[in-house]
């Protein structure tokens, strides 16, 4: 049987603290695996450099000097996870047949590539790794997640519950998800839209190894709004909807109204006044912004920008005679 290429992908914004121990298991894994032929010697440990300003680039290159095993591209500029995530994606597509994504923090457990690897051995194209409790996740943390993905799921959104950027997934895939465009990227909702036989392995999230996250609440805020606005239009069907109870309410409120002044029961009102015209204002300036998200989704799109722009490669900077 051919041992598949496989390339691991991993996104790194600012990670000098952390990538020195966490490379290192990376390369581990990756020389298990194949130890184990399970895969080929051609595969890969990629790095994507999102725009450090630390030393994260230099270290990712002292590794491709060290190392044939080891790879690195860095963006032009700092563009964001999922930007990078999908960068490296792209750049691995035609080199290897399997791609596993993942964080460099150390959090996800690299031992389940080895379950993922034979996850696709047994015909699986995509392979999604799924955390099997949140108990390292702070009270507040793990409440609104599982809440986002119900709400995800109740807006008809297609996701792997507990399911973040943890996955393998096929070249037959990535070549079906290079026809996808959007500008605006939710990869953990996109990826179950193209199909293939899919399945999911469990593993135990661990506290960040050193460092500090750079996914504060701002940001996580903004992803979970993205991931709702660009897989799903529920949003203006419920501000359609709001409308109709609304005028119908209103409509109801002007014949009573009516009735009162025809009969003489009228009396001047100034909070009652006050609390429509608030009301009312408050519903209309919701859904002028969320109509306003999609309207401005769409203007990004139309633009066709290019989702990610690569800078460097450490194959352009790397000396061959140094490389193992």
């Amino acid at each position: 049987m051919i041992k598949p290429i496989l390339y691991i992908v991993i996104p790194c914004y600012n990670e000098e603290e952390v990538l020195p121990i966490t490379g290192e298991q990376f390369i581990q894994e990756l020389t298990d695996l194949i130890s184990k032929e399970k895969i080929s010697d051609k595969s890969k440990v990629l790095f994507v450099n999102d725009g450090s300003t630390d030393n994260t680039w230099k270290i990712i290159c002292d590794y491709a000097n060290e190392d044939c095993h080891f790879k690195g591209i860095s963006q032009s500029r700092n563009r964001g996870h999922q930007s990078s995530l999908l960068a490296g994606l792209m750049e691995a597509k035609d080199k290897c047949d399997i791609t596993i994504s993942i964080d460099c923090d150390g959090q996800d457990d690299i031992a389940a590539m080895e379950k993922m690897v034979d996850e696709y051995l047994n015909g699986a194209e995509v392979v999604y790794g799924v955390r099997s409790d949140r108990k390292s996740d702070s009270f507040f943390k793990r409440n609104t997640a599982q809440t986002y993905y119900r709400l995800l799921k109740s807006m008809g959104v297609d996701i792997v519950y507990n399911h973040a950027d943890y996955r393998l997934v096929s070249s037959k895939v990535l070549n079906a998800f290079a026809d996808y465009k959007e500008v605006n990227l939710f990869l953990r909702g996109m990826f179950p839209l193209i199909g293939f036989e899919s399945t999911c392995v469990t593993y135990v999230r661990h506290e960040r190894l050193a460092g500090k996250s750079h996914y504060p609440l701002r940001k996580m805020l903004v992803l979970a709004f993205d991931g709702i606005t660009s897989l799903s239009i529920k949003p203006i069907t419920i501000i359609a909807i709001t409308g109709v109870i609304v005028s119908l309410v209103g409509f109801a409120g002007i014949i009573w109204a009516i009735i009162d002044a025809a009969l003489g029961k009228t009396v001047a009102g100034w909070a009652s006044i006050i609390c429509v015209v608030c009301f009312l204002g408050g519903i209309q300036l919701l859904s002028l912004g969320v109509i306003g998200e999609y309207v401005g989704k769409t203007y990004m799109e139309t633009k066709h920008r290019p989702r990610y722009i690569i800078s460097e490669r450490t194959d352009d900077i790397v000396e061959p005679d140094n490389r193992n």
